[in-house]
């Protein structure tokens, strides 16, 4: 979302660059720099610049671990049905990603 003056503007989503430009508000309001934000979530400047502009193979991990590091997480209007089967567990992708670099 955006805000402009008292009220809040819904961001549509539907292409790489509107990710992009939903990457780069957030960091902008959040008063960082591509290369701060780019060490925050573990990624090079480069990563940052080319998901900004709409980079239509970023990894999505790392697209969501970015923008909940800027705390705007993607989040959808619609709800699942329920289908009788009971919540799964929140998935941490970053300890995932911190296993997979760990020495074996």
């Amino acid at each position: 979302m955006s805000t402009y003056g008292d009220f809040e503007a819904i961001m549509l989503i539907r292409t790489p660059q509107d990710i992009g430009a939903l990457l780069r508000e957030s960091r902008k309001k959040a008063g960082l720099g591509q290369a701060e934000l780019a060490r925050r979530i573990g990624v090079s400047r480069q990563w940052v610049v080319e998901v900004e502009r709409g980079k239509p193979r970023a990894e999505m991990g790392l697209v969501l671990r970015a923008l909940n590091t800027l705390d705007n997480p993607l989040q959808t209007g619609l709800t699942a049905p329920y289908d009788g089967v009971a919540d799964t567990p929140d998935i941490d992708i970053d300890a995932i990603v911190e296993a997979a670099r760990q020495p074996r």
